[in-house]
């Protein structure tokens, strides 16, 4: 292991056991688990969901219900990745009570852990999946159907933002776009950086 994947190994380790004692929104009082991160902290491509649904609550790890199981089925499909060489997050590292989108203030609080995570991982693309990823990441009020098919930045890092898993469950159609959407991803990282 190099030192550089020690070293932000272990400051990600530190950040998530400083977010597993959070306690600066009501979110913590419901919480099972803090939802903090999977995947690989040096990979080039960062997925960002908004918040931890029930499974993820219950698993402590982002993504690992239907929607993480076709959110699975996406990258193995459409990107040169697996999801164990992805880094994936949330906005917000509790889950808000019955799934409800995080509220502004929610967001804000978890905001902090999620800016050391990018700075930290310093990924060349990020792929926010879904509105309140979207425009949280982004600081912007539009929707999502507007802002996919497009590249946008948050710093220097390319943002894709595609339609969040648990949307395209309901609405199969749109899987379309999504496999537009990792086609951008793929081209953004197959050029050297």
């Amino acid at each position: 292991m190099n030192q550089s994947l020690t070293d932000t190994a272990n400051l990600l380790a530190a950040l998530a056991d400083q977010a597993k004692t959070c306690m600066k929104c009501a979110l913590c009082k419901d919480r099972t688990n803090v939802v903090f991160s999977s995947g690989d902290s040096l990979s080039p491509l960062m997925f960002l969901g908004e918040a931890p649904g029930e499974d993820e609550d219950k698993a402590g790890s982002p993504f690992v219900g239907k929607s993480g199981q076709l959110l699975d089925k996406m990258i193995e499909k459409c990107l040169p990745l697996k999801r164990e060489q992805i880094y994936v997050a949330n906005v917000v590292k509790c889950r808000p009570p019955n799934n409800r989108v995080p509220q502004i203030e929610e967001i804000a609080q978890c905001f902090g852990y999620l800016q050391q995570q990018i700075m930290l991982v310093k990924p060349r693309v990020i792929v926010t999946l879904g509105k309140v990823a979207t425009q949280a990441l982004l600081n912007v009020e539009e929707k999502i159907g507007k802002m996919r098919g497009k590249v946008y930045h948050y710093q220097e890092i390319a943002v894709v933002p595609t339609w969040h898993p648990s949307y395209l469950l309901r609405r199969p159609i749109a899987r379309w776009d999504s496999v537009e959407d990792m086609k951008v991803v793929t081209n953004l990282l197959s050029v050297p950086g």
